[in-house]
């Protein structure tokens, strides 16, 4: 009798292969690998593991065959099967279950609950880093965005590894520039290892050059720390976006300075949704599973702005939506109802008597309200834009925009929490 649980890897992806070899691997679980129906099914039948992890990269009337093989041998039989693939239909999930399949994961898959979930298989207890965090990702003009918010969590930080070499094999990106934007963090001595273990998995892909990464963060501890470490050297912490700009992105062909930054930067131009890493994690606060899609809800949507024609006209927009419009013509009124209600976005005005959109940006910052915001506003000046940034907002559009370019950056910034 093994004294280690087994687990028998069949046909995934080389990324994700790995990122789960190494996550077993420090959970004591021994991990076997098998690529192709024969090589399987002669590794199954000789280990016997306690679990089969199965990736459906052929069709699934060849997965039934292996899966009629297994079924059919009395040794192997038992032994519980999860899948990940595409998403199937009801019925197959049901043919699957009869097979000892037990659970079917949808890509990209959320990882949190699919090792909680291989913990009650196997009868232990995995180590499951909760710190909140947000992590996004996306690829614009061959520049690799990461926004990272909240906390440092270690689990999420491991899967970057992987998405980003993801990102890099699917974009054929020969030379990889990568911009971290960690404005909302602030950190200190006990968050070192876990900003180390960041920045090594930012740079573990060869093809990525330190000179070619920059961290934009306003945090003291992170700007000692990458300089302090000599491992480090090339990487280059700033202040604000402009630095970025300057370095990293061409904006030789851009004279509106607002377009370069909520068009180019802010928004992806590639999908890097549909790999396997999902970036966000299940059990996060506020955050929905993959199948309630902002289409199927009534989003909760605060517009705050002291033109009543652009409140009627913004109201419109939304209602196409079946949006649950909320409007307030002065910030003050805005926050009161943050006490008591949470939104699911923010459409926001900069220039109004009493508190401006900054002062509610800062407010929302300090409060750690989640709700996503979006500027919407005449101000286009460099400064205007990169300070409204910095203060959390997801994205800066200039009035006016035609309704279905600003119904479409919203709903963007609506998929983004799921």
């Amino acid at each position: 009798m093994r004294d280690m649980k087994q687990v028998l890897i069949i046909d995934a992806p080389p990324l994700f292969r790995e990122f789960l070899k190494e996550k077993l691997s420090a959970e004591k679980v021994s991990v076997e690998m098998a690529q192709g129906r024969r090589d399987a099914f002669t590794k199954l039948v000789s280990l016997l593991p306690d679990l089969l992890i199965i990736d459906m990269a052929i069709p699934i009337r060849e997965i039934i065959e292996f899966l009629t093989k297994k079924h059919n041998d009395p040794n192997a039989s038992n032994i519980p099967i999860f899948m990940t693939g595409p998403i199937i239909s009801r019925e197959q999930v049901a043919l699957l279950a009869q097979y000892n399949v037990v659970k079917y994961f949808n890509k990209p898959i959320k990882f949190d609950i699919f090792f909680e979930s291989i913990g009650r298989i196997l009868k232990t207890g995995f180590s499951i880093d909760i710190t909140p965090c947000i992590l996004e990702i996306h690829l614009n003009n061959n520049v690799i965005f990461i926004e990272i918010a909240q906390g440092l969590n270690r689990e999420k930080l491991a899967l970057l590894k992987y998405k980003i070499t993801e990102i890099i094999d699917q974009n054929k990106l020969t030379i990889p520039k990568l911009v971290l934007m960690m404005t909302d963090l602030s950190l200190s001595f006990v968050d070192g290892a876990n900003l180390e273990l960041l920045l090594d998995n930012v740079i573990s892909d060869s093809r990525v050059q330190k000179k070619n990464v920059k961290i934009l963060s306003l945090d003291s501890f992170t700007k000692d720390l990458v300089e302090g470490h000599s491992q480090y050297e090339g990487i280059e912490v700033v202040t604000n976006l402009s630095a970025v700009l300057n370095t990293l992105v061409d904006n030789t062909d851009t004279n509106d300075i607002a377009d370069l930054i909520s068009d180019k930067i802010l928004t992806p131009t590639d999908d890097v949704s549909q790999g396997t890493v999902q970036m966000r994690f299940y059990s996060e606060s506020g955050v929905l599973d993959a199948d309630d899609a902002v289409s199927d809800s009534n989003p909760k949507i605060a517009i705050v702005d002291d033109d009543s024609v652009t409140r009627t006209i913004l109201q419109r927009i939304f209602t196409s939506i079946n949006a649950q419009i909320s409007l307030f013509d002065s910030g003050a009124e805005f926050l009161m109802a943050t006490n008591k209600r949470v939104f699911d976005l923010v459409i926001l005005d900069i220039f109004m008597p009493g508190l401006s959109g900054y002062d509610i940006l800062k407010t929302l910052y300090n409060k750690q309200y989640k709700s996503p915001v979006i500027v919407y506003s005449n101000a286009t000046s460099r400064d205007s834009v990169v300070q409204a940034l910095s203060l959390g907002a997801k994205r800066y559009l200039i009035k006016p925009l035609k309704p279905e370019m600003l119904l479409q950056k919203a709903v963007e910034v609506l998929h983004s929490r799921i």
